[in-house]
């Protein structure tokens, strides 16, 4: 994910379903939220950390503890090779099942899903997968210096897309998700209307899923890559 929360909005109640039945979920952020927060107040220096320390709350009530921080600039986020390598370095480590990524495609429906640092995530994690992180001779520094064989991820779900095919429950998991977003405080202490606003999202996508109406819907596009 671009920034601390973006799992949160997008994937939070699916991360909370994954999580109860025993899924080990790892993170990893690439930027430092630096850009983040509305109180002018709080020096520019201190975001970072404060952002951090925020993510790994939101992360408890989700069930996830192992969490990477890239160290990336919050609004500055560019595919590069580096980039590419330090994702392809994580899934190396993790040696995930499934990665769950941000759409590299611009949302026009959904225009606060296609931040640039989000398309630019979206763009590398895939690269990432393929061609970079199962390919030995890709990045040759992580198996040469650092140990790390390859490795192939058979699965993505792209969330935040235009076009989703695969959609999740998660009206059970929704108090768990309001808890991991209200733990981003710098970001949604503001929001007097967090609760509605995301409700109103994801009771568009379970009407999108043809879920009866009151249920509560996180929207993917499941892509296979074996």
């Amino acid at each position: 994910m671009a920034h601390p929360d973006d799992v949160d909005f997008g994937a939070g109640g699916t991360i909370r379903s994954l999580t109860d039945a025993g899924v080990q979920v790892s993170y990893a952020i690439v930027t430092n939220g630096d850009a983040g927060g509305f109180d002018p107040n709080v020096p520019r220096a201190e975001i970072p950390g404060i952002r951090q320390a925020e993510q790994r709350a939101a992360g408890r009530e989700l069930g996830v503890d192992d969490i990477s921080f890239l160290g990336y600039r919050d609004g500055e986020l560019t595919v590069s090779h580096e980039l590419r390598r330090d994702i392809s370095r994580v899934i190396r480590q993790v040696r995930p099942d499934r990665m769950i990524i941000q759409s590299p495609e611009r949302n026009w429906e959904r225009i606060y899903a296609s931040h640039p640092d989000h398309l630019a995530a979206g763009d590398a994690a895939i690269q990432s997968v393929y061609p970079d992180a199962r390919n030995p001779f890709a990045h040759t520094s992580l198996l040469q210096d650092e140990g790390l064989d390859a490795w192939t991820v058979p699965e993505v779900w792209v969330m935040g897309g235009p076009n989703p095919n695969l959609w999740i429950d998660v009206t059970e998991q929704m108090p768990a998700k309001l808890r991991a977003l209200r733990a981003h405080d710098s970001q949604t202490a503001h929001m007097d209307d967090l609760e509605d606003r995301v409700s109103g999202w994801l009771r568009a996508q379970a009407a999108q899923a043809g879920l009866p109406e009151g249920r509560l819907a996180e929207a993917f596009m499941r892509v296979s890559t074996p």
